[in-house]
């Protein structure tokens, strides 16, 4: 089912109005003129809209080092404002305000979800549901506090300003909230995870749909909530944690390459196409978590003037390349220089039978076992196990470069401090798996949140020959709270200087 237009929130948070529509009509009656939601079928279809329908991606591309000026790419303000890492104005989709707007409008309706569950005369029927809730809630405030807090340090996490972690329903038509700190984002959402996780029942997606195992890639599954724990822990540097949840989803090493993305066999013989239609199919065994977001991303991606060209991917593929090889993603290039893995397609949905305009979907994999698997390579590695850490790291190199051979392609001390100059071997194993990252997740902004959480600089040039830099102590890598948060509801911004 798709999820239609979420155009405000009821949050001040978000704005004063939040309008929901088709599943979601409850939500856009005023707090005590809504319908009852008292049927497990009810809080499912109520859950569907408990998962963000904005996208981060696109500003997360432009802002990192995947990105250069391509002066013959479409012109866009959501796509310059972040490359030059500018407060960008814009509200619309594809903006970090609106990507706000879509986190606050799932965590209302995780937490409707949950009101409901604990008002029903049999809660403990309603686990499965629960379950999800708090895994969804949790979810979209570790997006939020990712990027619009500093991200997680353990020796300032106390202090740093984080994110408002919303719970309470609003009962009132303004609310302020207040911001606390990173550390209390964390806390709560490691409360909701550790709750949320032993409740998961992937069976009852199966009460919605006769195509269950269709509907369950775009809910939290037993496995895509192990992906976020896997994640969340990364980012947290609790990294006995991360290797604990990935192994979950990865069930130990023996058939780990079998649900990786068949690159350097099926997916090498693909289309354009047929390549955007695989990559976030439901039935890729790859895809853990599968989002449905109103974003022109799938039209876009290979587009926009401040994007991936020849320079950057040369970068990705050639020179900082771990395993010296080519590699066999599928590479296109534009007229205009833009290059680009064909992994997105648009969905339109028009607004009548018979009208000319209408909506634009992008479906997104939020979490995938690719993740999983350097997830846990890097927990290795920053817990100074190398040798499971190089294997990791072999592991995704034999499906990912052409013509594998061990012998030739197989990651070894020497070639990562050759690569990268790096003595330390810890320094040079998690330069290697980045690189994994980057080409792997190009085009999935998650290049970003790596380079937050290493403090890696920046640098943007122009066609004019400017050259800009990002440096780690920079405020802007902090995007800052949309105004209307700011004025109406009270939250303090991120400073800029």
């Amino acid at each position: 089912m798709l999820k239609k237009n979420i155009a405000k929130g009821l949050l001040v948070l978000v704005t004063s109005a939040l309008l929901f529509t088709a599943c979601d009509d409850f939500l856009s009656e005023t707090p005590d003129n809504r319908a009852t939601v008292n049927t497990k079928e009810k809080i499912a279809e109520l859950l569907v809209s408990a998962y963000p329908e904005g996208n981060y991606i696109p500003f997360c591309e432009a802002m990192s080092d995947n990105v250069e000026d391509n002066f013959g790419g479409t012109q866009d303000v959501t796509n310059a404002d972040p490359y030059f890492w500018r407060d960008g104005a814009a509200t619309w989709q594809d903006s970090p305000e609106n990507y706000w707007n879509a986190c606050y409008a799932a965590i209302a309706a995780a937490n409707h979800a949950l009101k409901a569950i604990r008002e029903s005369n049999d809660s403990l029927n309603y686990n499965a549901q629960k379950g999800e809730a708090l895994i969804a809630r949790a979810y979209s405030h570790f997006m939020l506090v990712s990027l619009f807090a500093k991200m997680y340090n353990p020796q300032t996490a106390d202090i740093d300003p984080g994110i408002p972690y919303v719970t309470d329903l609003e009962t009132v038509s303004l609310k302020t909230y207040e911001r606390k700190t990173v550390q209390y984002v964390y806390d709560m959402i490691e409360k909701d995870l550790i709750v949320g996780l032993p409740l998961i029942n992937d069976q009852s997606y199966g009460e919605q749909s006769n195509n269950a195992s269709n509907i369950a890639k775009f809910h939290f599954t037993k496995a895509a909530a192990h992906a976020f724990a896997s994640r969340y822990y990364l980012y947290k540097k609790q990294y006995d944690k991360v290797v604990e949840h990935a192994d979950r989803v990865l069930m130990g090493s023996s058939d780990v390459i079998s649900s990786l993305r068949p690159w350097t066999t099926i997916y090498r013989t693909y289309t354009t196409n047929e390549l955007s239609i695989a990559y976030t199919r439901s039935t890729e065994k790859a895809n853990l978590l599968l989002c449905e977001t109103q974003s022109d991303w799938g039209r876009t991606f290979n587009k926009m003037r401040y994007s991936t060209g020849a320079g950057r991917m040369n970068e990705m593929i050639f020179q900082f390349n771990p395993a010296a090889d080519m590699y066999a993603y599928s590479y296109f290039y534009t007229q205009t220089g833009i290059n680009f893995i064909h992994k997105f397609r648009e969905h339109f949905v028009r607004i009548g039978t018979n009208a000319t305009t209408g909506y634009i979907y992008t479906i997104l994999p939020l979490f995938t076992t690719e993740e999983v698997l350097l997830n846990r390579a890097e927990a290795y590695a920053m817990q100074s196990e190398f040798r499971k850490a190089l294997d990791e790291m072999n592991r995704f190199i034999s499906v990912r470069v052409l013509n594998y051979d061990p012998e030739r392609h197989n990651v070894t001390y020497n070639r990562l401090y050759n690569l990268y100059k790096e003595t330390d071997n810890k320094k040079a194993i998690v330069r290697g798996i980045l690189e994994l990252r980057r080409i792997e997740f190009l085009h999935e902004g998650l290049r970003w949140f790596d380079i937050l959480r290493h403090q890696i600089p920046v640098f943007h040039t122009t066609i004019e020959g400017q050259t800009l830099e990002l440096k780690p102590s920079d405020p802007r890598r902090i995007l800052q709270i949309p105004a209307e948060a700011i004025s109406v509801g009270g939250l303090e911004p991120n400073p800029r200087h």
